[in-house]
């Protein structure tokens, strides 16, 4: 399942920039890793999920969603010196590059014999934070009920003074019965075919960059491209002719 996306859309890029020892786990571990959304910063993230519901004989209704939710966040934003600052601080994270239907395909194909979940990929919308009351009531139907397309929805909301982050989010449900204990929720993945690009930080030294390429091959194996991001080199020098009163 994918929301607020074209079916071409699968086909683009998306990035996620990780601390060194992650990627090293990513692929010792041959594991992708997703979160509960209550594990995110933003308060508001799992709005929805915590909202309680009142029948009509006045009874409080809760819904143990937020248990059983679990997410994992790209970006679109090719270059973003927002991401390096905030998920780079040591100068040590590396941006990964995979297309948004290679990561859709990856959950699919990992948990395809399991029952009572489901999954989706889906773009985040950017709205005022009034109309996040407006989309939590949609998210529900008149007699209290949810399906996964709603639940997934409700992850695909934010506030606008994030929009800058571009977010496509990475999303599993799990129904099963002694599901949720866990804050996170891992599935094989093969890092050397989901992981088509890595790129270092733009504030490291050319020579510690190789270092860090070196150590990063070593390590991993990875066979694809490392590159530095340009994000701060300087433009060519620029010469303007000008007229000259003689």
């Amino acid at each position: 399942m994918y929301l607020n996306l074209e079916e071409q859309d699968l086909d683009k890029y998306i990035y996620r920039t990780i601390p060194l020892k992650r990627l090293f786990q990513l692929f010792d571990e041959k594991q992708n890793t997703l979160v509960k959304p209550s594990l995110w910063e933003d308060t508001f993230e799992n709005f929805v999920l915590q909202t309680k519901l009142v029948n009509e004989s006045g009874e409080t209704v809760e819904y143990n969603i937020h248990d059983r939710m679990y997410g994992q966040c790209w970006t679109q934003e090719k270059a973003s010196d927002a991401m390096w600052r905030i998920y780079s601080q040591d100068k040590r994270g590396v941006r990964i590059r995979t297309k948004i239907g290679d990561l859709l395909d990856s959950i699919c194909m990992a948990t395809n014999d399991q029952a009572n979940c489901d999954h989706c990929v889906g773009k985040v919308n950017y709205v005022r934070e009034a109309e996040l009351v407006t989309r939590a009531r949609e998210t529900f139907s008149e007699t209290g009920g949810i399906t996964f397309g709603g639940l997934f929805r409700s992850l695909l909301i934010k506030r606008r003074a994030f929009k800058h982050e571009n977010e496509v989010r990475l999303m599993f449900c799990d129904w099963s019965d002694g599901t949720g204990a866990e804050n996170i929720f891992k599935y094989s993945i093969n890092p050397h075919e989901l992981i088509t690009q890595m790129m270092l930080d733009p504030r490291l030294e050319r020579h510690e960059a190789e270092d860090l390429k070196t150590e990063i091959r070593a390590r991993t194996g990875f066979k694809g491209d490392i590159k530095r991001s340009l994000l701060y080199r300087l433009p060519e020098n620029l010469t303007i002719d000008v007229k000259t009163k003689i």
